[in-house]
């Protein structure tokens, strides 16, 4: 299994690229941001520094929208990235969130996705592309490779991201949640006249280490990642509104928001967030990591029997250094491949 640490690019951006230094240091293969550029600082220029600052992460947003950025300026800014650093970039991709809601937009529809992703795929993979009545093509990006891996939650997502995806983003945690998916993504793969196992499967969500048998701090943790469930529940709703609360959607990813009475994006992604209240104890732990390293383990190892090749954890919360280094120590090495010197 590989693994993936998710920042969000609040000021100072040297704060950003020191974590993502320590989380190479500490063994982690992917460096992800919230792309979201109300909210937080430009993750692009950000990602330029961390390249320059890591020797082997991949980098990219999580995620990236059609909506708010131009096709073929994202396809060049990962062009760009990679021609400087080596192919080192990924891109994350999805309808578009607090990216296009804070602008007081809505987001992307499936066809638009599907056009944006070909678009940028084959511009940042040095192939040329038809837009707009015309053949495009850098002429300066020989040797660029980027695969596009897309988020998703409802069945028609989840079918596309099956169909042309080079990778699915699940961003939660939930064993059950994460096989109904993965096999929704699977079988339309399969449809499509495409490997099944060709595409890679990331589950995303908070991490949070620290004392699981102590009541105040399993409380305390719960309390620094409800906010996690706020901002599932806002594609959640969006899921319902389409197909109704009795869809093929698993209940236990539908039932939770039935208390939702709004939320503010101010608070995106944030600690605290008080429009998460309505988030129940049940669906933090079972849309998080939280506890001991061994629990982190035992949860990472039934995702990973499901067919989930990566794991990305978001870092908001106060505890990002002691996480990391408890990864580093313990949950990676236990997930890792085993190798013997000799036999």
């Amino acid at each position: 299994m590989e693994f993936g640490v998710v920042l969000q690019t609040n000021p100072p951006a040297s704060r950003t690229i020191e974590l993502a230094r320590q989380a190479e240091t500490h063994g982690f293969d992917y460096v992800w941001t919230f792309d979201s550029h109300l909210l937080w600082q430009e993750p692009f220029v950000i990602y330029s520094a961390i390249l320059a600052a890591t020797r082997k992460v991949m980098v990219g947003p999580m995620v990236t929208n059609p909506a708010t950025r131009d096709w073929t300026v994202i396809a060049s800014l990962f062009a760009t990235l990679n021609e400087m650093y080596g192919n080192r970039t990924v891109c994350g991709i999805g309808r578009g969130d607090s990216a296009v809601r804070t602008l007081n937009g809505r987001p992307a529809n499936l066809a638009t996705l599907r056009d944006a992703i070909h678009v940028i795929r084959e511009l940042a993979n040095d192939r040329p592309v038809e837009l707009n009545d015309r053949t495009l093509h850098f002429p300066w990006s020989k040797g660029s490779a980027l695969e596009v891996w897309v988020a998703a939650y409802g069945p028609l997502a989840l079918k596309l991201a099956g169909e042309v995806g080079d990778g699915f983003i699940l961003q939660l945690a939930d064993p059950d949640i994460a096989e109904w998916t993965i096999k929704v993504v699977r079988d339309a793969a399969e449809k499509a006249g495409r490997d099944p196992a060709a595409v890679k499967f990331c589950v995303a969500a908070p991490m949070y280490v620290g004392d699981g048998d102590s009541p105040a701090a399993r409380a305390h943790m719960r309390e620094q990642c409800r906010w996690f469930g706020g901002m599932v529940g806002n594609h959640v709703a969006d899921i319902v509104a389409k197909y109704g609360a009795g869809s093929a959607v698993p209940k236990a990813l539908t039932d939770y928001i039935a208390g939702r009475e709004g939320y503010d994006y101010n608070q995106h992604g944030k600690a605290g967030n008080a429009h998460a209240s309505f988030v129940p104890d049940e669906i933090v732990e079972r849309f998080c990591l939280l506890g001991s390293p061994k629990e982190h383990v035992a949860k990472l190892e039934a995702l990973r029997d499901l067919g989930v090749h990566q794991f990305a954890g978001y870092l908001q919360h106060d505890n990002k250094e002691e996480t990391l280094r408890q990864y580093g120590e313990w949950v990676i090495p236990a997930l890792a491949e085993t190798t013997v010197a000799s036999w």
